[in-house]
């Protein structure tokens, strides 16, 4: 009776214990509310935005994609940029002008300069982008614009002496023909003209000039006024490849 006794209390215990560990393993109060009961649609409509916000914060930024212009021909037309200009599109040969005396429209605006200009030359400007200059673009023996796109155009405000020849002010086209040792530098009346085609008949002088190479290669057409005692060299580089025009005042 003792031992029964004594066994039935055991299991009494016993079985408390397990109930209380069972109890304490249960989700407290708070957790057992219906915004935490499976099958409650609250639960799911707490659930959802919570994993939306997991799901945006954990999310990796994809790196900025670059995109690189490849230039593919000195003459060629880049298709406008529909929203920067509609109206006129980018010409990879820039067009560009130098004054005699150099820089000629700084000096004015300083108002350190007070007489007019003596010469300016407009022109575009083509690049070798790893071409040949007397093998790929051009050929000894046939006029060049010395440019691109429209003709390049000698503009002489006072007359002028080139080669003991006497030049009358004014807007002239000018051309050359280049060997390989020396190139005919043509100045021509047929000027606000496309590309260049030579009419020998509107020619007004012809000079024959030296070329010299220099070490150092030259990527874009460059001409410029250089100064000198009776008035300014007309210098045309492109390349290694260099000629000057003497101009007298």
């Amino acid at each position: 009776m003792v031992i029964s006794f004594f066994k039935f209390s055991h299991r009494g215990r016993s079985a408390r214990r397990e109930n209380s560990f069972i109890s304490s393993l249960r989700a407290p109060r708070s957790l057992r509310d219906p915004y935490f009961n499976l099958s409650c649609p609250r639960f799911y409509l707490l659930l959802i935005p919570l994993l939306f916000i997991i799901s945006c914060t954990t999310q990796k930024k994809k790196p900025e994609e670059k995109t690189i212009l490849t230039l593919t021909d000195s003459l060629a037309m880049i298709t406008p940029d529909t929203a920067a200009n509609l109206n006129i599109p980018l010409d990879i040969s820039p067009m560009d002008m130098s004054y005699y005396p150099v820089d000629y429209p700084k000096l004015k605006m300083a108002k350190t300069i007070s007489t007019a200009p003596l010469a300016r030359v407009i022109y575009s400007r083509p690049h070798l982008q790893g071409r040949i200059l007397f093998q790929d673009l051009l050929k000894y023996g046939e006029p060049w614009r010395i440019g691109a796109n429209e003709s390049t155009e000698l503009d002489l405000y006072h007359d002028a002496t080139i080669q003991g020849k006497k030049i009358k002010e004014g807007r002239y086209v000018i051309y050359c023909i280049p060997q390989p040792d020396k190139w005919t530098i043509v100045l021509n009346a047929n000027i606000d003209s496309w590309g260049l085609e030579p009419d020998s008949t509107k020619d007004i002088a012809r000079f024959v000039i030296p070329v010299t190479h220099n070490t150092n290669q030259l990527e874009y057409l460059t001409i410029v006024f250089e100064k000198t005692r009776a008035g300014a060299n007309l210098v045309m580089a492109w390349d290694d490849f260099e000629v000057r025009l003497p101009i007298s005042f």
